[in-house]
């Protein structure tokens, strides 16, 4: 990102000459616009790349850097995008999961996101059962971990969570889990039809309950029993679901190669407030048109938490 893109909250929001409710009051903004000329710059705000292997995806397979790729200022993406870009020929040895991760340090408040899914891969045979997502996390510190919080939009376009293979949008709002033996507390929906394009996903979260939105339509909500108890970091991944878990058929019969791809116009959090997609949109766009492309007012924990991306 170049340079003169920088500026300090403080000096952001004065530049903007700004006092609406979601600047206001300190109660703390993240936003993003992925205007990224290298991954250093993309580092440098607090994002790093998954390399951890393991849960969830393909037994054996990588995780890392090299699926990410920043793309300019175009009509459909604003000031950039980051595309994550998947490969597999169906064994763990020949695929590359793909996820990116910001600090450990968001709980309750508006989450957003503009986000192009596909139905198709870039190349190689289609009908693999993949996993596009945006989502928030915390560690699980062990198994059936109560504090455990997670909340998830993912979109699934050729099935898989042993559904059939009709393209789907899944959301799901976990208590906590276990791998062995596979154990799981949650709170999920699931809308079935294609979301190939852009979309803007919104979740708010607060004690009492989590609401997805999808383009301003309330999909789902649920309730205090699976609503996030600890700071969360903010998440995007883009993965292969192996054969057998909740019922999936996994990859398709294939050795030849396959990629997909998922690009991220933008994020967007306000903590502790909760917010329409409307409003989020408005303040996303006064932030464009200011060409301000990224701030962080959201203040740290203290101490601070670690931010592992991985599970």
């Amino acid at each position: 990102m170049k340079k003169d893109k920088y500026c300090s909250a403080t000096t952001l929001i004065l530049a903007m000459g700004f006092i609406g409710s979601a600047f206001a009051g300190g109660k703390g903004i993240f936003f993003d616009d992925f205007a990224y000329e290298s991954i250093k710059d993309f580092n440098n705000n607090g994002w790093k790349a998954r390399t951890e292997t393991g849960h969830p995806g393909i037994s054996g397979a990588t995780w890392s850097a090299k699926g990410l790729s920043f793309h300019p200022a175009h009509t459909e993406a604003h000031n950039g995008a980051i595309r994550m870009s998947s490969i597999t020929a169906g064994e763990g040895e020949n695929t590359r999961h793909t996820q990116f991760c910001h600090k450990r340090k968001y709980l309750e408040g508006t989450y957003a996101s503009r986000v192009f899914f596909r139905d198709k891969p870039t190349y190689g045979p289609d009908g693999d059962e993949v996993i596009q997502t945006f989502y928030t996390i915390s560690p699980l510190e062990y198994p059936l971990d109560p504090n455990y919080s997670e909340v998830d939009f993912e979109y699934l376009p050729n099935g898989g969570w042993g559904s059939d293979s009709s393209p789907a949008m899944w959301t799901t709002t976990w208590e906590t889990f276990q791998l062995t033996p596979w154990t799981k507390v949650n709170e999920y929906t699931r809308k079935e039809g294609s979301y190939a394009g852009w979309h803007i996903l919104v979740m708010t979260v607060e004690k009492d309950a989590v609401n997805y939105y999808v383009d301003g339509v309330l999909i789902s909500t649920h309730s205090e029993a699976v609503a996030p108890e600890v700071p969360m970091s903010i998440n995007f991944n883009l993965w292969f679901m192996p054969k057998g878990a909740d019922g999936s058929i996994g990859p398709v019969d294939s050795d030849d190669l396959r990629e997909y791809q998922q690009d991220i116009d933008w994020v967007y959090h306000s903590a502790n407030q909760i917010m329409s997609t409307e409003d989020v949109l408005g303040n996303v766009s006064i932030l464009q048109n200011q060409k301000k492309y990224y701030l962080d007012t959201v203040k740290p924990m203290v101490p601070a938490l670690a931010s592992p991306c991985g599970l």
